[in-house]
């Protein structure tokens, strides 16, 4: 990976991991994917890979993933999903043309209609995230429990109660910074 970026940050769910690519939106927010290379570079990593993108492109992206971030933490809090979004969504899904493959070992892949169109891997997105949004997948939405990030994630945990978007990142970051008050509270006694 170039110097200078951020590493990906990467989950089991595609629609929730793509919002993931805008980190710590409520602290000092950290964009994963600032250049159209990058997005190229995620869409690879994630099993969608294209040839280029643009800066349009890139926009476009950018505007699904904030859709989707807003329309998933509506659905996690149950509350009314934005119509905006879902809009935006919907657009995205449907100017996809990409086909589900069956591999030889059983597992699914996409195809994209050609190596350079962006907006057939945004409509793999945006059709994952209809899946999770709807509840046609086994799991739940929730929201991290980091006031920093609050980032939204499908969590398939068997008990549906995890707390945060990543236990690697949000949860270390929270036991530390509890480990570190309790430490401050005993050397003060």
């Amino acid at each position: 990976m170039p110097a200078g970026f951020p590493d990906f940050r990467l989950g089991s769910v595609l629609a929730t991991s793509f919002t993931g690519t805008l980190s710590e939106r409520y602290g000092n927010a950290v964009e994963r994917i600032p250049t159209p290379h990058r997005l190229i570079d995620w869409l690879a990593v994630n099993g969608l890979a294209v040839d280029s993108c643009t800066t349009a492109q890139l926009e476009l992206a950018r505007e699904l993933r904030e859709s989707i971030h807003a329309a998933a933490t509506a659905a996690a809090i149950q509350d009314a999903l934005p119509a905006s979004a879902v809009q935006v969504i919907n657009d995205r899904s449907a100017q996809g043309r990409a086909a589900a493959i069956l591999t030889p070992e059983g597992k699914r892949r996409w195809q994209l209609s050609s190596a350079s169109c962006v907006e057939d891997a945004l409509g793999v997105i945006a059709a994952d995230a209809i899946s999770i949004i709807a509840g046609e997948r086994d799991g739940k939405l929730a929201l991290c429990a980091s006031p920093s990030c609050q980032a939204a994630f499908f969590d398939t945990s068997q008990s549906r109660t995890r707390k945060w978007c990543d236990m690697n990142t949000c949860g270390n970051r929270q036991k530390k910074a509890r480990f570190n008050a309790n430490q401050r509270r005993r050397s003060a006694q």
